[in-house]
């Protein structure tokens, strides 16, 4: 099978990282638990300003490799790839945060999965034809049988895949949400996602 898996808030706890982050910054003390909205401006209530000086301390290299790892994600990857599943990491991060991301992917033992970068957000430009830089229209012609992601401005990225099972990772940003259809599924740990997938594998 072919599985799909976001980078941040699946496999690495990047919101609880940010939540210290905006605290520090600009004194805005907003508990993991009581992040309500994906976009980090209107959780944190930040300018446009303050958004910007918050994404590139957070994409930093040191604050990248900072980030814990969500429990049991890469014993999970791992498994599925000694089973012969093919696993690719697509982020929203910016290319620029590419070559940390490797390294943390490497430092938690997952040197065999393929990572993109996608366009997701808006938030970078990218080289054409790079191996691991995805334009839409390449990301379109990618085939994946799951996908795990938290993010509800996420699922527009599945609209081309009519068979895709979506887990969806539980994060105080997506309970609220409306999921497009049957397809998607609540998971709240790494131990349901490796169950949801054995049952098709």
């Amino acid at each position: 099978m072919r599985i799909y898996v976001d980078f941040d808030d699946c496999l690495c706890e990047t919101g609880r990282a940010f939540s210290k982050l905006a605290a520090e910054m600009f004194g805005r003390d907003v508990p993991y638990e009581d992040m309500r909205f994906f976009e980090l401006d209107k959780t944190f209530d930040l300018d446009d300003g303050q958004f910007e000086r918050l994404m590139i301390r957070g994409h930093e290299p040191e604050a990248l490799l900072s980030y814990k790892e969500t429990p049991g994600a890469s014993a999970v990857i791992n498994e599925w790839i000694s089973g012969g599943h093919e696993v690719s990491i697509i982020t929203g991060r910016p290319f620029s945060a590419y070559e940390p991301s490797r390294e943390w992917l490497d430092a938690h033992g997952l040197r065999k999965v393929g990572l993109y970068c996608l366009n997701k957000y808006g938030r970078d430009s990218f080289i054409k034809d790079s191996p691991f830089s995805l334009e839409l229209e390449d990301y379109n012609r990618m085939q994946f049988d799951f996908a795990v992601e938290d993010s509800p401005r996420a699922f527009r990225f599945f609209e081309h895949l009519p068979n895709l099972r979506v887990l969806v990772f539980d994060r105080p940003w997506n309970r609220d949400c409306a999921f497009p259809n049957g397809r998607y599924t609540r998971c709240f740990d790494w131990a349901g996602i490796r169950r949801l997938v054995s049952e098709r594998a």
